[in-house]
């Protein structure tokens, strides 16, 4: 198992990391928490060579993806940079990439019932104000989880605040900070139920956040 003890928090510095193969030619990944093979369970980054593809697929438990850099492809369409896509439980597919892409990918992490098919392009989609000086763009809810854009400007110091049901970030512009420590682009964090921190930030950053989905 690689980090799936979900009442540890877990910091990784993805940038350090190498890229191992997949067993398919020109996929690459950077596995961050994975269960066993069977269940599927599984975060990663995935990069994508030029031309690369992966053979046609079912996600029995879901897939949710979120376009780093690049452009992603599969039957229903090409998804450029900050496209938040979800496939839910039984779809099936065959993605390629023309000229390369890395995305954020968690698979089989989907709440029972939830079967919404989602696409987003952040890059069109308008923020909204949240709680001080931040800026909230919501991708998608279910019963208690929810993920998030969160923009943070330069300066800005959050109140202490505790996460029910957890909190999972990856960093995509900037420095994220708390009293923990201090986090650059690409960094993914994962802290526990009820885990409590202040955080800031000294640039401006933004984040990929999604609450409420870790066991209490």
């Amino acid at each position: 198992m690689l980090h799936m003890n979900f009442n540890e928090r877990v910091v990784m510095d993805t940038a350090t990391m190498p890229w191992q193969a997949s067993p398919m030619p020109g996929v690459w990944r950077k596995r961050l928490a994975r269960a066993d093979e069977e269940s599927g369970h599984a975060t990663s980054l995935v990069r994508y060579d030029a031309g690369s593809c992966f053979s046609a697929h079912e996600h029995p438990g879901g897939e949710e993806i979120f376009v780093l850099d690049g452009v992603f492809s599969d039957e229903t369409g090409d998804y450029g940079p900050g496209s938040y896509l979800r496939n839910p439980p039984g779809t099936r597919h065959a993605p390629f990439s023309r000229d390369g892409c890395t995305l954020f990918v968690k698979l089989h992490q989907f709440a029972d019932g939830d079967t919404a098919t989602v696409r987003i392009n952040t890059q069109q989609t308008p923020w909204l104000p949240g709680q001080g000086g931040l800026q909230v763009m919501p991708l998608h809810s279910f019963t208690g989880e929810h993920t998030a854009l969160v923009r943070w400007p330069a300066g800005e110091v959050f109140k202490p605040h505790r996460h029910w049901g957890g909190e999972e970030i990856l960093v995509l512009q900037g420095t994220f900070c708390d009293e923990h420590g201090r986090y650059p682009r690409h960094c993914w964090l994962r802290s526990p139920h009820l885990s409590q921190h202040h955080p800031f930030v000294d640039e401006e950053t933004i984040i990929l956040v999604k609450t409420g989905h870790l066991p209490d």
